[in-house]
């Protein structure tokens, strides 16, 4: 037994499954997870000493890879002057001030600690703004783990929607409505029903919680069209696009400006954090300055500001780093593409910049239940063969991956020739 076994057999007596998030445990790939120890660049180092190219990069917030020396600098730093305060400090005024450079839609922003934390906020936000109560999410897309955002579609297109896990309530249920990914006609159906109820709109302008899944050209702005008509708060969930896809987030690429926008990972330069902003009339609702009740002890703590300010700063100064990343990422495309075609297969392949997933279906992708057919037995072949390889990808079909600055030419060619010999391997 070796020692991430070892870890993981203790672990599993002490926190629920073993691990801290659920997706780490290799449920739905088989197996035991992977202990690790270190990371530094592309590469991440298990506790047995294995090296590991990584393409999660902690689930997205790696941009520049792991333990970049900037990032670092900064919150030694930070360390130095004190870790939390529970006071205001100049660093959340800077912060806010970058973000709101960076995402021009951003009037105001608010930090919080995660993704989560983000989207529930902005959810209450435009409740507190339009004094209505129901809002309508995507199926597939993923807005974290509140109440509200764990509901899945019922079994009609206007019935509400229902709760994925025991201890969600009906209630919860009774305010979410589910729309289809892009789909504009299950948008309109659900508004109809429900006239002058809804409050808000939230969606993954490029989904990456069911794999990553383009919108369709229009998509974006009908929907906007419809927001504006039935004065419904339009919030777009970039906690994982945000400064990922594009220096403006998924917006800047899609050219429609959003109400209520939420971030994390990046700007937290792989610390926890979280942010929601948006109109400044919407924002003023938020307590203090308005009756919205939102507050958090570690909110803009200087450990993620320095981190998070850090990295922002970074790509401000650096805006070519995009054009890099979408040459290493479309250098995995087309070989991937190329082992596909030596293979005689058409796997669907779905990339936005440095994000991507393949699915094992041979049906375009374009919304959950396309993404839900694909073979996830098969995926859990491919990533096992793949991390035999050294090639350390999401341990779940419906994820993305992540390229980052730090993969090298060589890291990329290693990718590809690993992904040929698995895929001959398992099909």
């Amino acid at each position: 037994m070796n020692r991430s076994e070892q870890l993981f057999e203790q672990a599993k007596k002490l926190i629920p499954g073993g691990v801290n998030s659920p997706v780490r445990a290799f449920k739905s790939v088989g197996g035991n997870p992977v202990f690790m120890q270190s990371g530094r660049g592309s590469k991440m180092y298990d506790v047995d000493n294995n090296e590991y190219i990584d393409y999660i990069g902690s689930w997205g917030p790696h941009l520049f890879g792991h333990n970049p020396d900037f990032i670092k600098s900064a919150l030694l730093e930070a360390v130095d002057n004190g870790t939390s305060f529970g006071a205001p400090t100049e660093l959340e005024v800077k912060m806010a001030k970058l973000i709101s450079e960076l995402v021009p839609s951003m009037e105001m922003v608010r930090m919080v600690n995660s993704g989560t934390e983000a989207t529930m906020s902005a959810v209450r936000a435009a409740r507190g703004y339009t004094g209505k109560e129901k809002f309508i999410k995507f199926e597939g897309c993923y807005h974290g783990h509140a109440d509200y955002f764990l509901i899945k579609a019922g079994s009609g297109a206007l019935t509400f929607g229902v709760p994925t896990s025991p201890g969600v309530t009906i209630g919860n249920a009774v305010d979410t409505l589910i729309a289809d990914y892009n789909d504009i006609g299950s948008i309109k159906n659900l508004v109809a029903a429900n006239k002058n109820q809804i409050a808000a709109v939230i969606i993954e302008p490029v989904a990456g919680n069911m794999g990553v899944v383009k919108m369709n050209e229009g998509f974006l702005k009908e929907l906007k069209e419809i927001c504006e008509e039935e004065k419904i708060v339009l919030i777009f969930d970039e906690v994982m696009t945000g400064f990922r896809v594009a220096k403006g987030g998924a917006q800047e690429i899609l050219g429609v400006k959003p109400d209520l926008s939420t971030f994390g990972k990046i700007i937290g330069g792989g610390l926890p954090v979280g942010a929601f902003g948006g109109k400044k009339e919407i924002m003023e609702i938020i307590s203090p300055s308005g009756p919205v009740y939102q507050a958090g002890t570690l909110s803009g703590n200087p450990l993620a500001m320095s981190a998070g300010y850090a990295a922002l700063t970074y790509l401000k100064e650096h805006p070519e780093i995009y054009t890099l990343l979408e040459e290493k990422s479309k250098y995995l495309e087309d070989g991937f593409a190329e082992n596909q075609k030596s293979l005689g297969k058409k796997f669907a392949f779905n990339r936005v910049g440095s994000m991507m997933t393949l699915f094992f279906t041979e049906q375009k992708v374009l919304d959950f239940n396309s993404a839900v057919s694909s073979d996830t037995a098969l995926y859990g072949k491919f990533f096992n063969e793949m991390l035999k390889r050294g090639i350390y990808l999401a341990p779940a079909q419906f994820e993305a991956m992540f390229v980052s600055t730090a993969h090298t030419k060589e890291d990329l060619e290693k990718t590809v020739k690993a992904q040929y010999e698995a895929l001959k391997e398992i099909v």
